[in-house]
Order: C-alpha cells, then structure tokens, then sequence
C-alpha cells in the first residue's frame, strides 16, 4: 500500500514501506535487497531506494555486505542477548526515572494503560495485549524524558521485530508478561525508582528467556 506523505522527502516514504514489508516478513531476514528490481517495482530511480536502504541499515534492518550489497537483518541467539542486555539497562532507567518524574496525571494515565492491559489478557487477546504493552512502555519512556536514550530503544525494538516467534503465545507467558507489568506499575505508584528499575529488568530478563 502507497503509505507516500506530502512534504515528506521520497526516500522516506519508500523507507516506510520497506519497513512495513521487513516487519510482515514479505521480505525476509536475510533476503537480499535487489535495489534495481525494487525501484522498478516501486515505479522510482534507484536514487531514492540506495538512501532508503541507507536508513534501515542505520536503524538496524538492514544489514550491508562489502561488495554484496544490502540484506534484510538476521537476529541469532547472541544479537538477541546483546540488545536485551541493553534493553535492560536503558529501559531500567526509564522506569527508574518515571517513579520519580512523572505527575498524579502521568501516573493515572499508566494505570488506565494497565487496567487495559488486564483486560485484554482476560480476554486472551494477544493483538490488543502487544499493543497496549507497547503503549505502556512507550509512556514510561516518554515520562522518562530522555530523547536519546528513547531513540535507542526505539531502534532496538525495531530489529526484535524481526524474529518471526511471538513469545507471548507461549504457555503461561501472558500471565507471567501481565504479572511483571503489575510489578512495575505498582513500584512506580509508589515512587519507589530503585523497585522499578528492578522490576523492569526483571521484565527484561524473562522476556529474553521467552524467546528461547
């Protein structure tokens, strides 16, 4: 689908639709990135592909090979350890940070998030539980306030998105997802920052373990 944006340069809308395709595993990890078929395909010079590829190489989701040219991202066991171990520390911060910043309204909109987000597990929906547990990680982060570690994260994000396994609908994973969600959620009510940069690490760390 034709996502193109006014006043937006053509290469980022294509880098937009290269995404989308990334993300439904239309093109797969480790599918090589024919620039010329593309562009064609695309109905574009080969101009605006090249500086499209160039920035999903620099978020991570597309790799680039001397004298081969670029390809979709493969994520092995060892990249996934690396960026949650990451994860773990800039997203601990976040939830560290957000006990101690955020404002009674920041603090009830995070609650009604997770009211959500029970709900939505008691109705085994996995689509709707992913969603609001992005928005709740997404609202710690931007509590937080910090815009460079934010971006951090984000770009991380984007490359887990490239494992085709949804840890979530693993046995008993939802619960245990909802339950550590319910532990940050109440260490950051309580303004306890230590707590929930524990908690959320915690998150973390079960999270990895999921993926196995």
């Amino acid at each position: 689908m034709n996502t193109k944006l006014i006043n937006r340069p053509l290469y980022e809308d294509v880098a937009e639709r290269l995404r989308a395709q990334i993300f439904s595993h239309e093109l797969a990890p480790g599918s090589w990135l024919d620039e010329q078929s593309l562009a064609l395909t695309f109905g574009i010079s080969r101009t605006p592909m090249r500086e499209a590829i160039k920035v999903l190489a620099s978020e991570g989701l597309v790799t680039t090979k001397m004298n081969k040219g670029a390809y979709v991202t493969e994520v092995d066991r060892r990249d996934l350890e690396q960026i949650f171990t990451v994860l773990s520390l800039l997203e601990g911060q976040a939830a560290k940070e957000t006990a101690i910043k955020a404002t009674e309204g920041q603090l009830t909109l995070l609650d009604d998030l997770h009211h959500r987000l029970e709900k939505a597990a008691a109705d085994r929906d996995l689509e709707q539980f992913f969603e609001i547990n992005v928005k709740f990680h997404d609202m710690i982060q931007e509590i937080a306030g910090n815009k460079w570690m934010n971006g951090v994260i984000i770009d991380l994000r984007k490359v887990l998105k490239l494992q085709r396994r949804d840890s979530l609908s693993r046995s008993g994973r939802l619960l245990s997802s909802l339950l550590e969600h319910r532990e940050i959620l109440q260490a950051i009510l309580k303004r306890d920052p230590s707590a929930a940069e524990a908690a959320m690490r915690k998150h973390l760390a079960r999270g990895l373990e999921a993926t196995k």
